[in-house]
């Protein structure tokens, strides 16, 4: 199956969840290319963008299991190539 390239921004609210989200992107890390993190303080919140090249379902499984974390949201744009 052909990778995709593929960009996952991720939205933490809670920080309580960061654990377990470092945890699936070192799960995940053979199909990371880079990684970003902005911590917003003023709002209590942390930004993360993570580039990715993957198949498609793998992409897609990691984006659903960082969603079921509390006070995550992760979505994901696709290059057209």
């Amino acid at each position: 199956m052909e990778n995709s390239i593929a960009l996952m921004a991720i939205v933490v609210e809670n920080p309580d969840s960061v654990a377990r989200l470092n945890q699936l992107l070192h799960d995940y890390s053979a199909y990371i290319l880079g990684r970003m993190g902005i911590p917003c303080q003023e709002r209590g919140l942390n930004l993360i963008s993570v580039a990715l090249s993957a198949p498609g379902d793998v992409i897609s499984a990691l984006s659903g299991k960082l969603g079921q974390l509390p006070d995550v949201t992760a979505k994901v744009i696709y290059a057209r190539t």
